[in-house]
């Protein structure tokens, strides 16, 4: 083989087209790492969409006519990758991307939607995103939007003259969730201040007896006003998500 010289240049041929690949790989190697960083940095706002996608999927329990495909929702989340803010810092370019779509498709989602629905579509995006970050719990929500289930209550009203049974009935079945251990106590031994957060006309806005206004949180306070006020509700909602 050493005298065909064909033969030697063949060899010497394959050895660089080797090397050639050899350093290809390493290059495809190198770039497929930065690739599946860069798109694992990108999971939060993914996580986040997919968030807003399945807060759609419940809007046909309002209205079957609210029908959105997901290819609709791709394409306006492409768009919205196109026009909202550029930065090579990625933690400012996920918080880009996060409110530029959330309000991308907030927008556009309430264009087809009868005014009444809105406040209920605003509220079921705005807690399903509190619920994705663990600031909201599915107990809390799921007492405001019930006001609990329980059987007969054995408690004697405090303050009839001015708190209704079913109201009463309401905070002591608030009073058995983690998040307001002691309330119910503390209700019974300050009623005359809780009786003027219930005179107000706007109940969602006055300070609460200590210790509650500095200890429950957005949601837990509109829980009381829906057990005292269930009239304020409404209200109540439009702050919370404001």
């Amino acid at each position: 083989i050493l005298e065909d010289e064909g033969a030697i240049a063949v060899l010497d041929e394959a050895k660089v087209i080797s090397n050639e690949i050899e350093k290809k790989q390493k290059i495809a190697e190198e770039t497929e790492v930065k690739i599946k960083e860069s798109r694992e940095g990108y999971r939060p706002v993914a996580f986040h969409s997919s968030v807003l996608f399945f807060s759609l999927t419940e809007l046909p329990n309002i209205d079957p006519m609210y029908q959105y495909s997901l290819e609709w929702f791709v394409n306006l989340y492409i768009r919205a990758i196109k026009d909202s803010n550029k930065t090579k810092n990625l933690e400012k370019r996920l918080r880009y991307l996060k409110d530029f779509f959330t309000y991308s498709l907030y927008c556009n989602v309430c264009r087809s939607l009868f005014e009444k629905d809105k406040l209920l579509f605003s509220f079921t995006l705005c807690t399903n995103i509190l619920k994705s970050k663990n600031e909201l719990t599915s107990e809390e929500l799921m007492f405001f939007l019930t006001g609990g289930v329980g059987l007969e209550n054995t408690k004697k009203n405090p303050s009839s003259g001015w708190l209704s049974d079913k109201s009463w009935d309401e905070i002591c079945r608030m009073s058995d969730l983690s998040m307001f251990s002691g309330f119910l106590k503390s209700f019974t031994d300050d009623c005359e201040s809780w009786k003027a957060v219930y005179d107000s006309a706007t109940p969602f806005n006055v300070d609460y007896p200590a210790p509650w206004n500095e200890k429950l949180t957005s949601m837990q306070k509109m829980i009381i006003v829906r057990c005292l006020r269930p009239d304020k509700a409404l209200p109540a909602m439009s702050k919370f998500i404001s």
